[in-house]
Formats: C-alpha cells, structure tokens, sequence
C-alpha cells in the first residue's frame, strides 16, 4: 500500500445456503448488504422488499419471525443464497463488490435434485452468477433462470410493480 492510501475495505462473508433437497426454485441474491451482515440474516434492512414480496407471494404471517420464514420458503420449496461466497465491498452497493469470490452453487445444485428454476434477485446477482459459474450448469441440468427486479430499496422500482415481477416464482413453481 502507498502512503496515505486507504487500506482496501475488509473481505465480508456471505451466509450458508437456505435449503433442502425438496427445493424447486433458488433464488439468488448477490452479497448481503450491511444491515444483513450486522444482523447476520438476509434481507434485514428494514426498507427491502424481500420479505413484504415473499410474505404476499406465499401468504406468510407478516409478524412471523426470522426462522418461521425462512421456513416458509423451504415448505413452498424455495431455497434462498447468494452468488457470492466472499467479497470486499465498502457499504452495500453491488457496483462496489470486488475480489469475488463464488459460491459453490454446482453442489447445491447436486444436493437439490428437483431444483428446476433459478431466479437471480437484480442484476448484478445475475451477472455475477454467468461469470463465475460453468456454462453448462444450468444447461445441462434443465434449469431454467429469470432476472427478477432488485428487491434493494436502492432500485427505484415502486413495490407493486416489483411484487407482479415477482409473481414469476409462484407460476415456476406450478410447473
């Protein structure tokens, strides 16, 4: 480091996956944000649509806790992770995510057999996910994938029009 350079922000660590062998669906976020880290659970800032857009989506108790939802996902076979394992990124934004480094989403593919959709929550999810991961992962496993509009507060979408997106999770789980 030269002088009077700032020390790089320090690396920061996703969560363990949330699923199991019955999950359908996986929806994948990029790296939790700080509110999420501090917490240590996803989607804990108190203005994401996560969780508003899931307890609709899954007719959740909207005063359930943590636990009970994310359970409430794992019932409906929906599993939940993030694209990357570990990172360095100064605040939340995923522009600033650097020194990526992946999850391993191969094997938690190998350990969800019915897993048939993956739905990248934003952009930049998404395109980290087609940079690291191999090309034939979903090809080859019949998996499909659909980009969902950001559930971030930073996405300036209204939250009616990010909850109809969203409904695409309920019409894979039919099929």
């Amino acid at each position: 480091m030269t002088a009077g350079a700032e020390p790089p922000p320090p690396v920061i660590r996703s969560f363990a996956p949330i699923a199991d062998t019955r999950c359908r669906a996986l929806i994948l976020g990029s790296m939790p944000g700080v509110a999420s880290l501090r917490e240590g659970r996803y989607y804990a800032h108190p203005r994401n649509a996560f969780w508003p857009i899931m307890t609709e989506l899954l007719q959740l108790d909207p005063k359930a806790g943590y636990e009970e939802r994310f359970h409430g996902l794992l019932r409906r076979g929906i599993a939940l992770w993030d694209v990357a394992a570990q990172c360095r990124r100064p605040g939340s934004a995923d522009a600033a995510i650097r020194e990526c480094r992946p999850n391993d989403i191969p094997g938690l593919t190998k350990k969800c057999p019915e897993l048939r959709h993956i739905y990248f929550n934003g952009r930049a999810a998404q395109q980290l996910f087609f940079r690291f991961m191999p090309a034939d992962l979903v090809e080859n496993a019949g998996i499909g994938t659909h980009r969902l509009p950001s559930t971030s507060p930073a996405y300036p979408l209204a939250f009616e029009d990010k909850l109809d997106a969203w409904r695409a999770i309920l019409r894979g789980l039919k099929m």
